[in-house]
């Protein structure tokens, strides 16, 4: 007989389901890693180049793009993408209505 699970629906930060402190700062850290990796990628250049673009070891930039983020601040994750060619703008709006808390997002 197989135990019963427990399912439960995602609140969309799977840090916040974790329990875990900052978690819309991880969240948002996550996807700023993340749109980095694919914009490295998008460019199609190496570990060492992208590593020469944005000052840093090129052990960082594999730890970035793995996802290790120990260490990258918000801003710091800010600083790269503008190294790779992109603004940023940050956008502070009321929350919908149909929405019981306000959320932080990246697009």
């Amino acid at each position: 007989m197989n135990p019963e699970i427990d399912i439960q629906s995602s609140s969309g930060n799977v840090f916040a389901d974790l329990n875990l402190p900052n978690s819309d700062e991880m969240l948002v850290n996550a996807e700023l890693a993340r749109r980095i990796g694919e914009i490295i990628a998008e460019q199609n250049i190496t570990q060492a180049q992208a590593a020469e673009l944005l000052r840093i070891e090129r052990s960082k930039v594999a730890a970035l793009i793995r996802g290790q983020l120990s260490g990258f601040s918000t801003s710091r994750l800010f600083q790269f993408l503008n190294a790779l060619g992109r603004d940023i703008e940050i956008v502070v709006k009321p929350k919908p209505e149909s929405r019981t808390e306000a959320r932080i997002s990246v697009i």
